[in-house]
């Protein structure tokens, strides 16, 4: 399904992720792991052209991403959950999940320019409201609440839900427990679990490398931009020296 082939990132004369290449098959959750400062959010941007890749090729399905805009790639079915969320704070939880499903649905420029609640005539839109409504009970209850004022699991449930509202069949998710209390990072975690199993892909940053293995299918492990290791999610917590060097389990 995704496939980047020898992709390097640069800032400058800073190289962040070199010559990295992994897989992505469909209905599987791929974990990318690695110590801070690896290059695994600069390699999530290439994918979704954030940060632009100076080598190599990006291919989902059969296009490819590398050359094409963000907006371009979201409308493909491709969403980022963000390091650090992201969330237009001053809006309320329904408005930023609107935003979710405007670029998807956006027929033309025009309707881009246009106001956001005209999502809402859309009824695909509306339905997919729906199902983020089932899946996090609590946006429900607080869709008409400032975004800002939720907590910390919350606005994660509201980073991952507006993401979920480009109705995506690969989803991108960099550090989604970072800052959550261990039980919220369980019940995301665990989510992700249940949208593998209703059909969509998952590719997961994730410092809790231990609780990302144990639902991951796969593994890759980035070290100085590069992927020094790839595996089942069994096979990487098995290795003792996987477990001491790269994943920081004793």
């Amino acid at each position: 399904m995704l496939k980047v082939e020898g992709v390097s990132v640069h800032y400058g004369h800073i190289q962040a992720v070199r010559e990295a290449s992994l897989t992505v098959e469909p209905g599987e959750i791929v974990a990318l792991l690695g110590p801070n400062g690896a290059g695994k959010s600069s390699l999530l941007g290439a994918i979704v052209h954030v940060n632009r890749a100076t080598e190599g090729a990006i291919w989902w399905q059969d296009q490819r991403l590398d050359t094409m805009t963000t907006h371009g790639i979201v409308q493909t079915g491709i969403a980022l959950v963000p390091e650090g969320r992201q969330l237009l704070h001053t809006m309320t939880v329904r408005d930023n999940l609107l935003l979710g499903g405007y670029c998807h649905h956006a027929g033309s420029l025009r309707d881009l320019l246009g106001p956001v609640k005209w999502v809402l005539n859309k009824p695909a839109v509306r339905d997919r409201l729906r199902y983020v409504f089932e899946l996090f009970p609590r946006l429900g209850e607080r869709q008409k609440q400032i975004s800002g004022s939720l907590s910390g699991g919350e606005q994660q449930m509201l980073a991952i839900g507006r993401a979920l509202m480009a109705s995506p069949q690969l989803l991108l998710l960099d550090e989604p427990s970072i800052g959550l209390a261990p039980n919220l990072a369980h019940e995301i975690l665990q989510l992700l679990g249940r949208l593998r199993d209703e059909g969509l892909t998952v590719l997961l940053v994730e410092q809790d490398a231990h609780a990302a293995l144990r639902i991951a299918d796969r593994g890759y492990v980035m070290e100085t931009g590069r992927i020094v290791a790839e595996g089942s999610g069994k096979e990487l917590l098995n290795s003792a020296h996987m477990r001491r060097a790269y994943l920081g389990i004793v």
